[in-house]
């Protein structure tokens, strides 16, 4: 059985953002493996937990994958400022052919795009991903589960940070379903009476005042704040509300434009002009529209570089839906060359921190090692890119740690369910998967 296989097998999927099936990756050709710990979400500490506690392990599924896909070099890219994680992956990559290399401390390192552009000096086709220039990019905790995979270890357990109104902060490993109400009380419970929960970091991720929402494969976190800040107030205003503020006031500054990241690499991305559609949604809304297609969501026009505190970030996600539902394609220009101002314009991380307000809460969150122990968890079908699984077993069974639950249905794009702990199935549905101990 090859790695892709076992792989698919453990139910692994990318640990740090949208979830993609990692055993798909596995099956290509590519020339360099990157594992992504760049860790740019402000407060969020678990991928420099990872790389200080599990070096070997990154370094040995590196190995593997580089085996798989016929790769020559690997790298880890880690931010300078994370000594000891350095020191780690440093001495656990020696006399291999994985090298480290060191970024930057801004927002956002770990795109994708930039990435492979620092570390290879390759720009990814606009619209494409990181296989059309021969690389294959995975977050750090992805190659441990991958190492883990190659011995016949399922993916049942979640590596995750608690941040902001916390008594203590805290990297936690964590069974997948637990609700982030559990992880929390591991943190020293809650410094708030009206929490706010950002699922994945302030930046780029969701929020919810649902405590019990269950970690799930691609949680790396939540930083929780008072309903009463003022990021949180940003983030819950609705909709409706952001686009007519937008129509409204935005003048065309350009600053969403010339800070965004994907604009400097060279691509052609232009929040501003995305702002126009909420005032020319008539005629033109195609044509502005597609200044969106390369947005990576970053959320630096919105929480960062907008003086009137405005939303283009939002603006741009609602064009890319746009032209998803039109099955519009990107047609402009195909040859990015980055900016002048490529270098000089990038974000420091303790600047963007203080933008947020959330300097305070900018403290270590170190790994506890005590078990974390639950007696119930809420497995959602969904968790990775592709379809939700199918249960494959019905309330009253019994289960063992590891065991199938769900699996995708045959020749789709998915990733299957395993087990966390062993117990009785209590529901089964179209949603989730409840386990009781």
């Amino acid at each position: 059985m090859n790695l892709a296989e076992k792989v698919r097998l453990a139910g692994v999927v990318g640990a740090g953002g949208g979830g993609f099936p990692t055993h798909v990756k596995l099956n290509a050709k590519a020339e360099t493996v990157i594992a992504n710990g760049a860790e740019c979400e402000p407060l969020l500490h678990k991928d420099a937990v990872i790389m200080e506690e599990g070096a070997a392990e990154l370094v040995r599924g590196m190995l593997l994958a580089m085996e798989a896909v016929g790769a020559r070099e690997g790298v880890i890219g880690i931010k300078g400022k994370k000594k000891h994680a350095v020191e780690a992956v440093t001495a656990a990559s020696k006399g291999t052919n994985v090298r480290v290399q060191l970024l930057g401390d801004y927002y956002p390192a770990g795109d994708e795009y930039d990435l492979v552009y620092n570390v290879t000096g390759k720009l990814i086709p606009p619209g494409g991903i990181p296989i059309n220039v021969g690389v294959v990019v995975n977050n750090v905790e992805t190659f441990i589960n991958i190492a883990a995979a190659s011995d016949g270890k399922p993916l049942t357990h979640k590596m995750l940070t608690i941040a902001g109104a916390v008594k203590s902060p805290a990297t936690l490993k964590v069974p997948i379903g637990i609700s982030f109400r559990e992880c929390i009380e591991y943190a020293g419970g809650l410094d708030t009476d009206d929490p706010v929960l950002v699922l994945g970091g302030l930046m780029m991720g969701q929020h919810t005042d649902d405590l019990d929402t269950p970690v799930t494969k691609t949680s790396t976190g939540v930083v929780i704040l008072p309903r009463s800040h003022h990021t949180i107030e940003r983030k819950l205003k609705p909709a409706k509300s952001q686009a007519k503020i937008g129509k409204s006031a935005c003048d065309q500054c350009r600053y969403c434009t010339e800070y965004c990241p994907r604009f400097l690499l060279g691509y052609a991305v232009e929040p501003h002009q995305v702002m126009r559609t909420l005032a020319f949604t008539g005629t033109g809304e195609d044509y502005f529209n597609q200044w969106a297609a390369m947005c990576c969501s970053c959320g630096l026009c919105t929480l960062y570089s907008c003086p009137e505190e405005l939303f283009p970030k939002e603006a741009c996600d609602d064009a890319k839906a746009m032209m998803r539902a039109k099955q519009m394609k990107w047609t402009g220009p195909m040859n990015p060359k980055p900016h002048a101002m490529h270098d000089g314009r990038r974000v420091p991380i303790k600047t963007l921190a203080k933008k947020l307000h959330v300097l305070d809460y900018d403290l270590p969150a170190p790994l506890v090692r005590q078990e974390i122990s639950v007696n119930r968890l809420v497995l959602p079908l969904k968790q990775s890119a592709g379809t939700p699984v199918i249960p494959s077993v019905k309330v009253g069974d019994r289960v063992t740690a590891g065991q199938v639950i769900g699996e995708p249905a045959p020749k789709a794009l998915g990733a299957i369910l395993h087990a966390p702990i062993s117990g009785v199935v209590s529901a089964a549905n179209d949603k989730h998967i409840v386990l009781e101990k």
